[in-house]
């Protein structure tokens, strides 16, 4: 317990300051946390992350993250889009030079983890652009639905929610989770005007955030099971790795996008 506070003090006293500083810093920030979440999922997989289909996912993963004005010098043909598939094609021919040791399944894998990563941490960079309390406001469904859904699940927890997937989960805590965050999270979002809408569409956004927040988590869940792994890492002990800290928000950023909040 000393230890999962300990790294959660250390965590936010090193989060926080770039949320607040935004711009290069939280450009920076973000390509960092992609790239370690990038790396957790070579190794889940067994792979070297020094290696060149490392390089190449750290590369992919790196051009979806960064904002688009980060390419305004490019040629007009090489698009973000385009390079990103110039890194697909690399990773599949690198099955023909390795002789079927980096196989299609690999190449696949990888380009999947680049997309998921990537977008969702490309979003968290929109989100502190357009404000923090857009931001904060991600942040707060994502606390607010994860501490719910533990303290009353703990409580009145009786019926599994995904018990081949996450076994501590019931619907009874991921309810109320969503119910806590969907009354506090819509008030912030009612109070500092996030996305202006009427309060009836703040509630109803808010609570599907919530739900795809909590269908993040289990699948990274699922993921984990897939890999027999307990933990995405171990770069924040007692807490477990980047994926394990940023499931539910890689879920909801896109989505608000989606919205047309971000």
């Amino acid at each position: 317990m000393k230890t999962r506070v300990l790294t959660a003090i250390i965590a936010l006293l090193l989060f926080v300051p770039i949320v607040l500083l935004g711009g290069i810093f939280i450009q920076i920030g973000a390509i960092a946390l992609g790239i370690v979440a990038m790396s957790e999922v070579l190794i889940m997989k067994k792979k070297l992350v020094i290696s060149p289909e490392a390089i190449l996912s750290f590369i992919g993963v790196t051009l979806l993250i960064a904002p688009s004005n980060w390419f305004n010098g490019l040629p007009s043909f090489l698009s973000v889009n385009f390079l990103f598939y110039l890194v697909v094609m690399l990773l599949m021919l690198r099955n023909v030079v390795t002789k079927n040791i980096f196989s299609f399944d690999d190449a696949g894998v990888i380009t999947l983890a680049m997309l998921y990563i990537g977008m969702g941490f490309h979003y968290f960079i929109a989100a502190r652009h357009v404000g923090i309390a857009v931001l904060f406001y991600a942040l707060f469904i994502v606390w607010l639905t994860d501490s719910g859904a533990y303290i009353f699940g703990k409580q009145f927890g009786k019926h599994k929610l995904a018990p081949h997937v996450s076994p501590n989960k019931t619907w009874e805590g991921s309810i109320c989770g969503s119910l806590l965050a969907t009354i506090i999270a819509t008030a912030w979002m009612y109070y500092f005007s996030v996305g202006h809408t009427s309060l009836l569409v703040a509630v109803i956004v808010t609570l599907v955030l919530s739900i795809a927040g909590q269908f993040g988590d289990l699948v990274e869940s699922a993921l984990k099971r897939y890999y027999q792994v307990k933990d995405s890492g171990k770069i924040l002990p007692g807490h477990g790795g980047i994926l394990d800290r940023f499931d539910s928000l890689l879920f909801v950023l896109p989505l608000l996008h989606l919205f047309g909040i971000i």
